[in-house]
């Protein structure tokens, strides 16, 4: 049986191939993915590919998930964590559709991929990664209980890493 995480107005689940359309799409708004270091998918069949080869539930039992919202089934963008084995490291990360910005989903479903990740993982903090320059996110990271730890380079641009203790959240 494949996870789902519930919060009061959503449901997060594990990304499929079904989903390449959607990722096709939030991808291919410059705005959505300024921030992120990312390129547009080429095609809808490029999206599909790279979530048929995303192995992060086969490899560590987690990973970035789709986030539903309850009332219409709507799919809103993704939500969740990820383990860096070159670092040692799970980092939360999310991305919506901009129609979707500033309605509170960002935070409510990082907050619950942080609980979920405290409470299956055998993690004591969790990170986040952000461009210096993408406010509205470190705004999110910062409504969920994490705090500043350090600036870092983003891939050529300006970044700040933010951190979470296990105990913060309980």
């Amino acid at each position: 049986m494949k996870k789902r995480i519930e919060t009061e107005r959503l449901y997060l689940r594990e990304l499929t191939p079904d989903d390449a359309l959607y990722f096709y799409h939030l991808n291919l708004d410059a705005e959505v993915i300024r921030f992120t270091g990312d390129d547009s998918f080429k095609s809808v069949e490029e999206a599909r590919i790279f979530l048929e080869n995303y192995d992060q539930y086969k490899k560590y039992g987690f990973g970035r998930w789709a986030v539903i919202r309850k009332s219409d089934e709507e799919f809103l963008g993704w939500c969740g964590l990820k383990y860096s084995p070159e670092s040692d490291e799970v980092d939360v990360g999310f991305r919506f559709f901009r129609k979707y910005w500033n309605l509170g989903y960002a935070t409510e479903s990082a907050s619950a991929s942080l609980e979920w990740g405290f409470q299956h993982l055998e993690r004591n903090e969790i990170i986040a990664r952000a461009m210096k320059g993408n406010t509205a996110s470190i705004r999110v990271l910062e409504k969920t209980g994490m705090t500043y730890i350090r600036d870092f380079n983003f891939e050529g641009s300006p970044g700040v890493i933010y951190l979470i203790h296990k105990n913060t959240t309980e």
